[in-house]
């Protein structure tokens, strides 16, 4: 459960430090805000996170530990 807890702050840092809020990476990942929710709080499949990297124009290193 912490290894998720890891990921989770790292997308949440990384949306932060790119001022991108929770709710324009749902509306451009084409999904609720509640998933999209879900995946700050718990790590998305690997897929997710190369989408949100391509979204956020990061490595998707930085979102994974």
């Amino acid at each position: 459960m912490a290894q998720s807890k890891e990921h989770s702050n790292l997308i949440k840092e990384v949306l932060k430090k790119k001022g991108i809020s929770q709710t324009w990476l749902a509306r451009e990942l084409g999904l609720s805000f509640s998933i999209t929710n879900a995946y700050v709080c718990k790590q998305p499949n690997l897929i997710t996170i190369f989408k949100v990297a391509d979204l956020l124009n990061v490595s998707p290193k930085e979102l994974v530990k």
